[in-house]
């Protein structure tokens, strides 16, 4: 049985009132709990008490196990209460989540250099193809040219024999 300190919402719509409740990590969030350690209030006016934690009771139950939620161990840590276990454990998941975000970013740039990378051989590829038909058909038209010329000069010679045939 997994043990979590976490919040339930309670109040009116539009303006919660969080319990924070000692409560088994199967359960509903506004479902059945164990113990109730204390409330948030985050539209608390004037007067009105915003944050209340007992303090002991939570320390209690994180040394018999029970797991703190983010967001709990983050108001633990504004309101500067509850165990010094659970600031280290909030500040160590914090950089945790930094040098995972680090790696991300930096396997992002790593890919965004190799489709760079893969995009500049493949239009270094199609300009060395481009040039090679280019090369091709430069190549062509002067077989053509040659051709043409060649037809062009036996033409003449064979045009008087062509003559003389008829005439015989």
């Amino acid at each position: 049985m997994s043990v979590k300190i976490r919040l339930a919402r309670g109040g009116r719509k539009k303006l919660p009132i969080y319990s924070i409740v000692v409560a088994d990590s199967r359960e509903s969030r506004d479902g059945k709990f164990i113990e109730r350690v204390g409330f948030y209030a985050p539209k608390a006016r004037g007067q009105e008490v915003p944050f209340q934690l007992d303090a002991e009771r939570v320390e209690f139950w994180v040394g018999r196990g029970a797991q703190v939620t983010d967001v709990v161990a983050r108001l633990l840590v504004k309101h500067n209460v509850g165990p010094e276990a659970v600031r280290k454990d909030l500040t160590e998941r914090k950089a945790r989540r930094i040098k995972v975000a680090a790696l991300v970013d930096a396997k992002k740039a790593k890919g965004e250099e190799l489709k760079a990378a893969a995009a500049a051989a493949a239009e270094a590829e199609a300009a060395k193809k481009a040039a090679a038909e280019a090369k091709a058909a430069e190549e062509a038209a002067k077989k053509a040219e040659a051709e043409a010329a060649a037809a062009a000069a036996a033409a003449p010679a064979e045009a008087p024999a062509a003559e003389e045939a008829p005439a015989a």
